[in-house]
């Protein structure tokens, strides 16, 4: 599936677009395998050091809401699919 960080997500996680296998996504954090817990698990635990200056990953994925396939999820035990594309929003200011 691809994750599309936007933002301060994708300063912390280095780029603005990743590809991540389905079959990656172990259960995780009391998320069955495949889900969006399990994603935001396995993005936040398999994440580099950040950038001088960015946030860790893990700390702006708690903060961020999710789009699969252009709609908003807050189920994070919604399955995914390995066609899908996961956008992570984090938190903006302004109006």
């Amino acid at each position: 599936m691809t994750v599309r960080f936007f933002a301060a997500a994708a300063a912390a996680a280095g780029t603005p677009e990743r590809v991540v296998p389905l079959a990656s996504l172990a259960a995780a954090d009391g998320y069955d395998a495949g889900t969006l817990g399990a994603l935001v698990a396995h993005l936040g635990a398999a994440q580099a050091p950040p950038a001088p200056g960015a946030p860790p990953l893990a700390r702006v994925l708690g903060r961020s809401s999710f789009l699969v396939n252009e709609v908003n999820v807050r189920d994070r035990t919604r399955p995914l699919a390995g066609g899908d594309t996961v956008d992570v929003l984090p938190p903006f200011a302004g109006g």
